[in-house]
């Protein structure tokens, strides 16, 4: 079994003398070579999906190759990737079709998945994570992103369990009937009962509540309700960027309780304050031209047209790391993973342009101290731990109660 259970060595003495840059790095790459990065969000579905024709032509799209995008076979080896929840993201600004888009984005990333097979396995569990690590593939878990797609309904979230998907994030940018964003209007502070059932659903099934994207008063309503560990599949601290989608310092407080994870993101404007205040005005022009465009090559075209004009700022991989320890500090070195976001976004920190930059962020950390141990769970022991305890709680829960038949006009007193 490769050493996903090991627990470091190497470790620094007391008073022992830093690596160089040189040393770190090697010391990085040996950690991630025994415990390989299992990351929380990689868009590259989408980015298929509007690059190809006929709803993601996954041979013309090769992995084999180097892409044009942020993510290929051979980056995902330099960067010590060893697991991927590959997001299976369907827009919430569209006027709806949200449930058809799902199934062509899941059978979109299953076919990816399956052109590879020397190098990909489809994997649903901790167990199966491990066992494709062992192969020397990485595990390619799907993701939901956005509770629309199951257009109020709890069948079709078990569905789409059923075909795959183990998280789902409750909002993207949209505020739902249920559900508010962190990224929209607030209607319901928080979550409605519709809501907390759907995430009692999702613990009995086993699917990981990703609060990713949601408001705090929905990240509040979701650790209340919890019965399995949440994550956060790619955010970042908002003590150190207040930007909308980063966590505050009293949910990253409680999730020790909860033992859930928040999983760190690269993206520069989640990153760095500066980014985050240049970026704004843009980011509203591209929601505000974009709501009600159902074409996913519209909406690219209107993205690529505002693109040219958003500042370039220098972030740094010192700037991620400050949020990797921040996330530590306050919630505890079992509660921090990392979830790049990339092929969902373009613009990266120096150095982590692409998915073969994780080692260098494990050469700053191990730069600043950190164990071989913590840089292990950091890599993937924490989200496989998270893992192993959701599918725990599904096995218990799944025993004490049957599927919900409750509805949104049931709770909510909606049509």
């Amino acid at each position: 079994m490769v050493a996903l259970l090991f627990l470091g060595s190497a470790l620094f003495a007391a008073g022992a003398a830093k690596p160089d840059g040189g040393e770190a790095l090697e010391r990085a790459r040996r950690v991630l070579e025994a415990h390989p990065v299992v990351d929380g969000h990689n868009d590259l579905p989408i980015t298929l999906r509007q690059k190809t024709e006929g709803l993601g032509d996954v041979a013309a799209y090769d992995l084999r190759t180097r892409t044009p995008g942020d993510t290929d076979l051979e980056r995902l080896r330099a960067g010590g990737v060893g697991g991927q929840f590959w997001s299976v993201y369907v827009p919430g600004e569209m006027t709806g079709g949200f449930a058809r888009f799902q199934l062509e984005q899941i059978d979109l990333a299953r076919r990816m998945i399956a052109r590879y097979p020397d190098r990909l396995a489809f994997a649903t569990t901790a167990a199966d994570v491990v066992r494709a690590i062992e192969a020397g593939k990485v595990a390619s878990l799907l993701g939901m992103e956005g509770g629309h797609a199951i257009e109020n309904s709890l069948g079709a979230l078990r569905a789409f369990h059923d075909l795959g998907a183990r998280y789902m994030t409750l909002t993207h940018n949209t505020t739902l009937d249920w559900a508010d964003s962190a990224s929209d209007e607030p209607r319901h502070g928080g979550l409605t009962r519709f809501g907390e059932e759907v995430v009692r659903e999702m613990n009995r099934l086993g699917m990981l509540v990703d609060l990713s994207h949601t408001s705090p008063d929905t990240m509040d309503d979701a650790l209340r309700v919890a019965e399995a560990p949440v994550i956060f599949s790619h955010s970042s601290a908002r003590a150190l960027c207040d930007h909308a989608r980063n966590v505050p310092d009293g949910v990253l407080r409680r999730l020790p309780q909860n033992g859930g994870i928040v999983m760190v993101t690269f993206v520069t404007a989640f990153v760095s304050p500066t980014v985050a205040d240049a970026t704004a005005p843009f980011w509203k022009e591209f929601q505000e031209r974009t709501r009600g465009v159902d074409d996913t090559a519209e909406r690219t075209r209107i993205w690529n047209e505002i693109e040219p004009r958003v500042p370039r700022i220098r972030v740094t991989v010192a700037e991620v790391a400050d949020h990797v320890e921040h996330v530590r500090d306050v919630a505890g070195a079992d509660h921090v993973g990392l979830g790049g976001d990339y092929d969902g976004n373009d613009d990266w920190p120096v150095g982590m342009e692409d998915v073969s930059g994780y080692p260098e962020l494990f050469a700053e950390l191990v730069a600043r101290g950190w164990s071989d141990e913590d840089l292990a769970r950091l890599a993937s022991g924490n989200v496989l731990r998270v893992m192993r305890e959701a599918e725990s709680v599904a096995r218990r829960l799944q025993e004490a109660r049957p599927p919900s038949h409750a509805t949104i006009g049931d709770l909510d007193g909606r049509p």
